[in-house]
């Protein structure tokens, strides 16, 4: 007898939830996105796209979508001292020679959204409760409408709706730490190579600059300490002379690029404690709904992407009656690699910003640390899952 098709309610239409449901689709599950805004888009930043997750993307269709929007960051890239001096290599490929891309959150989002059926993604859907019986899972929603798929995946955020239904709630942690976040075409920084991943490394203070959308516009993203008082907001407002200010004095070419920034964005960084429960029965988190964790190792997006190609891979395997042993093989795949990079950017911010003091030994552990970005980029969710997937049965 053939196997009942299950049907799976992702809520979020972000990054995670979009590849996710491409994932779903590719290996023959029923799959709906249930996003909360009337449209789907996203504030103007930047997001490294690294081959931890590009082999994913390449493997459900999106090789040539990653290659015409994405920026490749190259030989060249590197880190610097915050007047100027050169630390080391940025290491931008994996073992095999995978590279890196600078990617537009927007066209992300655009073309994963585009490569799903009509109809897959339905906007103005805000989720405002979920309930399950050992059978049957419901999710509702402010307009009044419901849903009862067969699984849910929670992929709404660090605010998540659902995260409270699997386990207790907990606050944020702030990380004391702010971003200003901003584009600049090319064409207004044309001596500013669009082809490489810089970072300049100061007391407390790191400044970031990749360029996005196949090289057209160049992303900056200036780390800074701030208050409690902060908003956390990817869209609230800054000053550009604040910018300016904050990082006044630093390299030349930090300030020549700051010139030309009439708009800017300041957002409180958070990210959660790792969690030791991700699944409840039918309902399972994924993203930054599980896993919200600091941009200092650029794993946020990534990390989304492997959890979807892993949760695509278990539950292809899976039916009705043993989705939720399906989504416990999961949570106990993912839950330790995904802990280890959210505690691994926490450490890798304070390295950047030379909190220990002693910066020969940080510039050390900069140049040691492209094995470790080599390890991080190599790994291959896809066979674990497959192997999770033939041992749940």
């Amino acid at each position: 007898m053939a196997k009942e098709k299950l049907s799976v309610a992702i809520i979020g239409g972000g990054i995670g939830g979009l590849f996710a449901a491409k994932a779903l689709l590719a290996h023959g599950i029923e799959v709906a996105v249930y996003e909360q805004a009337p449209q789907l888009g996203e504030i103007g930043a930047g997001v490294i796209v690294t081959p931890n997750s590009s082999r994913h993307l390449a493997r459900v269709g999106l090789k040539a979508a990653v290659e015409k929007y994405g920026a490749p960051l190259g030989p060249g890239s590197h880190y610097w001292h915050d007047n100027g001096e050169a630390i080391a290599p940025v290491q931008v490929t994996d073992s095999a020679g995978i590279g890196v891309y600078g990617m537009h959150r927007a066209d992300f989002i655009s073309f994963l959204a585009g490569a799903l059926p009509a109809g897959v993604v339905r906007p103005g859907k805000r989720c405002t409760g979920f309930s399950q019986d050992g059978d049957t899972a419901r999710v509702t929603f402010a307009d009044g409408t419901s849903v009862q798929p067969d699984v849910v995946v929670g992929a709404d955020g660090i605010h998540s709706e659902l995260r409270p239904h699997v386990y207790p709630p907990s606050k944020p942690v702030f990380s004391n730490q702010a971003a200003y976040r901003g584009l600049v075409p090319h064409e207004q920084a044309p001596q500013w190579r669009n082809d490489i991943w810089q970072m300049w490394l100061g007391k407390g203070k790191h400044f970031l600059v990749f360029p996005v959308r196949a090289g057209t516009i160049i992303n900056f993203v200036g780390f800074h300490p701030a208050g409690p008082d902060m908003r956390e907001s990817w869209s609230a407002p800054g000053d550009p002379d604040a910018l300016r200010a904050e990082f006044a004095g630093w390299d030349p070419r930090i300030g020549a690029l700051l010139a030309q920034v009439k708009h800017t964005f300041r957002s409180a960084l958070y990210d959660r404690e790792p969690i030791p429960v991700w699944t409840k029965g039918r309902l399972t988190l994924l993203g930054d709904a599980a896993h919200p964790m600091l941009p200092h190792l650029g794993q946020g997006a990534n990390q989304s992407i492997e959890d979807g190609m892993a949760l695509a891979a278990i539950l292809a395997h899976s039916d009705r009656r043993n989705a939720p042993a399906a989504l416990l093989a999961y949570e106990k795949l993912r839950r330790e690699r995904v802990a280890d990079v959210q505690l691994g950017a926490r450490r890798n911010g304070m390295r950047y910003d030379s909190m220990t003091g002693d910066i020969v030994q940080r510039d050390a552990e900069i140049v040691a640390h492209a094995n470790f970005r080599k390890t991080l980029y190599d790994h291959d969710v896809l066979p674990e899952a497959e192997k999770a997937a033939r041992e749940m049965v």
